[in-house]
């Protein structure tokens, strides 16, 4: 089931995302519905994450982000996996990044509640997750660059 439709995010508001969650060297960022794969490409190439995991429901759409992925050269550290964002465990993410609709990030809450290990962020683009405090929200700051709303919750 989608959790929400692809739109295309902008890299002003990727960058504010990874920014905010404070991606590191050492962790391991998640994507649910990842789309084209810019964020986990970006979180990789931009942000020395450790390795990146991208979850996308359509395959169309995860066909474009592996050609993206060795388009940059980042096989082995960067991988889309064509599934369902509510099946696919997500134990390992230090990270765990959505744009989705509020809908789809109360589905998710109780998926991330069991298998996100305590200290892990999550940051979410415009939406909040149901039923969670963020610990910061930043923007909006830059309108002309559609810059908005991202919320950074620590389980």
């Amino acid at each position: 089931m989608s959790l929400a439709p692809f739109v295309s995010l902008s890299m002003d508001n990727l960058r504010g995302m990874l920014k905010l969650a404070g991606v590191r060297a050492d962790d391991v960022v998640y994507d649910l519905g990842s789309g084209d794969g810019r964020i986990v490409i970006a979180a990789v190439r931009d942000f020395k994450a450790k390795r990146a995991v991208g979850i996308e429901l359509r395959d169309d759409l995860a066909n474009k982000a592996r050609i993206e992925i060795r388009k940059h050269n980042l096989e082995g550290r960067v991988e889309v996996i064509h599934g369902d964002a509510l099946k696919v465990n997500v134990s390992e993410a230090d990270v765990v990044t959505l744009y989705l609709t509020s809908k789809g990030n109360e589905m998710l809450r109780p998926k991330l509640e069991k298998e996100l290990k305590p200290g892990a962020r999550v940051v979410s683009l415009d939406y909040k997750i149901p039923g969670w405090k963020p610990i910061k929200v930043d923007g909006p700051r830059y309108r002309k660059l559609q810059f908005r709303k991202i919320y950074l919750y620590q389980r």
